[in-house]
């Protein structure tokens, strides 16, 4: 029966979810029943792609993420997949109509940690946003409920907030991104020569960043909004501890 691998499929995001994110299961709990399926989906698509570019370094990532990627567009085109992740994902995918838009530029971004590098401006910002504004985005149409005209009152809020988390992240991996990945994604910033006045830029901006997305946060219903922000004080916590 497609209904019991269907609830078998959301069971598995579920459990990748409190496996891979301590933080991000906490908060998840605090929504509502009925969208936390949708959420841990998210999740589990989003971990498992990351997981290939940052490690499984044992393994050729560009066939596995080349794979993923083909896996990903049967499973929406057939509305099912035999990999219980990407099938948990089609489904929230159609419920919620999603953009192609937001999966596609998520996996520009992680196809650009593939190779070490170092981002300007330019770059810095496009992965940024493929890799977090498109998946606050994604939860956000999740938040909304079908709502298109709160999902666009909203839209910039719920990009800031991944650009913030995805930003927070940064500076804590700081050093393992570069002395093991070979990626410094701060633009201009040398780690081993970094100035406090980059620092501060960087810390400002973040603080910019969660300003920003506190507007429409406060605009969720009784659902979502708390879970949301108690993810938003743990990671402006976090900053916190960071800058200090």
């Amino acid at each position: 029966m497609k209904s019991l691998y269907d609830i078998f499929s959301a069971k598995v995001s579920k459990l990748i979810t409190n496996e891979y994110s301590t933080s991000f299961s906490f908060s998840s709990r605090l929504l509502a029943k009925d969208i936390r399926p949708a959420i841990y989906g998210i999740y589990g698509l989003v971990r498992l792609t990351d997981e290939i570019v940052d490690s499984y370094h044992d393994y050729n990532k560009k066939i596995l993420l080349d794979k993923l990627k083909a896996d990903y567009q049967e499973a929406i085109n057939m509305k099912i997949s035999l990999n219980p992740i990407l099938n948990s994902f089609q489904k929230i995918y159609h419920k919620y109509n999603f953009e192609p838009y937001l999966v596609e530029k998520f996996f520009e971004s992680m196809e650009m940690d593939l190779e070490s590098k170092e981002y300007d401006i330019q770059l810095y910002n496009q992965y940024i946003h493929g890799s977090a504004e498109v998946v606050g985005l994604m939860c956000l149409k999740v938040f909304v409920k079908g709502n298109d005209k709160l999902y666009s009152e909203l839209k910039h809020s719920a990009m800031k907030l991944g650009s913030a988390f995805q930003k927070v992240n940064f500076l804590r991996d700081l050093e393992y991104d570069n002395s093991e990945l070979g990626r410094t994604y701060f633009p201009g910033v040398d780690i081993e020569s970094m100035t406090n006045d980059q620092k501060n830029e960087i810390i400002i901006d973040i603080e910019k960043d969660f300003d920003e997305s506190l507007i429409g946060l406060k605009q969720l219903d009784k659902d979502s909004f708390f879970g949301v922000y108690i993810a938003y004080i743990y990671y402006r916590e976090l900053l916190n501890k960071i800058n200090k």
